[in-house]
């Protein structure tokens, strides 16, 4: 198993790297190539499932090599239980991104199939490094390529959906490198491990910590830092949006699961209200902000950031939870929704968009508005929307359910006010994403363009029955993944409510 993690990486972008020197003119090998590339790296992630001891939170598949001697800084890769299920829903979603885009994309499609796969091998990088300087490397280089695949592919405000998405992210991520910095002079090293056995005050930690929230609440995004993503959504192609949605707002959750609660446990302890009010007005107002949308890829946009906020508002109840009970013992229940929610998201929201771009390959309108009666000449569409439309809405029995419920459990541990607010967002989501639904889907036929429209062609069933299978399995069947992450998640609360002051 050793050298795994570094195939999941480099393959990718090898492959990619091979596509843009294929160019144009070869396009259908370079198309074949991102496919094969992208299910070779999903079934090189079935090992790491199946070896995957769920007795331990230690870091497993280990691989560590001289990167920069003289900083030591080591490349430096392992996956443990939250890593884990994020390398897979990053190998998992690619697939589809590749299919979505195969007849799609015909203008430098050979770029547009490379950047993606860079971009995969990237991501994969940002959840297997256990070293900080490495992690850094891959969280900034992957905005390179979602910066052309919105920048080239992108809407008519393209541009300016690109700069705004560049800036908030790269800026954000300036002072998370001042941070990790600052603890390399401390420790001597760019150890994560390191980093989160680091004795540091309590100023010390706040510092880092806010440094941390800077980098991540951008990424998550949170209120009130939100703003550029429905832009970049908006003007994104489809696949742009179904990765950002899917994968790259899991890299602020991730990182605060990394990084803010293991190495800054103090700060945390006393900010955690500060981050839980944030997550609970994403969580409300931002799903107000939703019902009256009119653009489909927006609505769901704002979606994804209430939704978002359930992440972390699990990850910041730990200490709620400890106060209330006087007891670690059910603390880490937000912790497994946030996990749970994460990975739930990844797979509906990622669904709503390939809906959406279904819908906009055929009219080229994303307007509510323009459309009507769809279920009437797109039966088979019309399915896959409503059950991710229930998904999105929290219905039992899909993967929508399972975090959210368990969020909202862990929110009552900690004060019942917090729990309402929490539940009022399965309100507001049944409301906005029925509604969608509603006009959409249901209805007379609104006019000759949605009377001409055909169904789902072959490509496009698999692509959104695989992702069906998925919603439910995690729905139904979410223990395989919860004794994945439990072990993990329970060290993370451990060191979460550990003080780090020197005495």
């Amino acid at each position: 198993m050793h050298g795994l993690l570094s195939v999941l990486i480099w393959l990718p972008i090898l492959a990619g790297v091979l596509i843009l020197v294929l160019g144009e003119r070869n396009i259908g090998a370079g198309r074949w190539i991102a496919l094969v590339a992208t299910i070779v790296t999903l079934l090189l992630c079935l090992p790491l499932i199946a070896n995957f001891n769920t007795g331990t939170a230690d870091f497993q598949f280990l691989e560590n090599l001289d990167w920069i001697p003289r900083f030591h800084a080591n490349y430096a890769l392992g996956l443990d239980g939250i890593s884990l299920p994020l390398v897979v829903l990053t190998a998992f979603i690619t697939i589809f991104v590749v299919i979505a885009g195969w007849s799609v994309i015909e203008v430098r499609t050979a770029q547009y199939f490379a950047a993606f796969l860079i971009m995969e091998g990237l991501m994969i990088g940002v959840f297997s490094a256990t070293d900080a300087l490495l992690f850094y490397f891959f969280w900034e280089a992957m905005l390179i390529p979602m910066f052309l695949i919105i920048g080239i592919w992108g809407g008519p405000r393209r541009v300016y959906a690109t700069l705004k998405f560049f800036l908030y992210t790269f800026l954000g991520s300036v002072f998370m490198l001042a941070a990790l910095i600052y603890m390399y002079v401390k420790a001597g090293d760019y150890s994560i491990a390191s980093f989160q056995k680091l004795p540091l005050t309590l100023v010390e930690q706040r510092w880092i910590f806010v440094a941390f929230l800077m980098a991540f609440a951008v990424k998550v995004p949170m209120w009130p830092v939100h703003t550029w993503l429905p832009d970049a959504h908006v003007e994104a192609p489809t696949g742009g949006s179904v990765i950002l949605a899917a994968i790259m707002l899991k890299m602020g959750g991730y990182g605060f699961l990394r990084f803010s609660l293991p190495i800054a446990p103090d700060a945390s302890r006393e900010l955690d209200m500060l981050l839980i009010s944030l997550s609970l007005i994403a969580v409300v107002y931002i799903g107000f902000v939703a019902i009256v949308q009119q653009d489909m890829k927006k609505l769901i946009a704002y979606s994804s950031i209430a939704h978002m906020g359930f992440v972390t508002l699990g990850a910041f109840l730990v200490y709620d939870i400890v106060r209330a009970t006087g007891s670690v013992q059910g603390a880490g229940m937000g912790l497994d929704g946030a996990m749970v929610q994460m990975v739930s998201h990844g797979l509906v929201s990622g669904a709503l968009f390939l809906c959406v771009g279904v819908l906009y390959d055929r009219m080229h309108s994303r307007q509510i508005a323009d459309y009507g009666g769809v279920i009437n000449t797109m039966p088979i569409f019309a399915a896959f929307m409503v059950l991710f439309g229930l998904a999105n809405s929290g219905l039992p029995g899909t993967s929508g359910f399972v975090g959210e419920f368990l969020v909202i459990i862990a929110a009552f541990k900690a004060s019942f006010w917090y729990s309402f607010l929490a539940a009022v967002t399965l309100i507001l989501g049944a409301t906005y994403t029925l509604w969608l639904i509603k006009r959409v889907v249901y209805g007379p036929i609104a006019n000759d363009r949605v009377a001409a429209l055909q169904d789902l062609n072959g490509r496009e069933f698999v692509v959104l029955a695989a992702l069906a299978i998925a919603v439910l399995l995690v729905g139904i069947w979410p223990a395989p993944l919860l004794k994945i992450m439990q072990p993990t998640i329970h060290h993370l609360v451990d060191q979460a409510v550990a003080t780090k002051i020197p005495l």
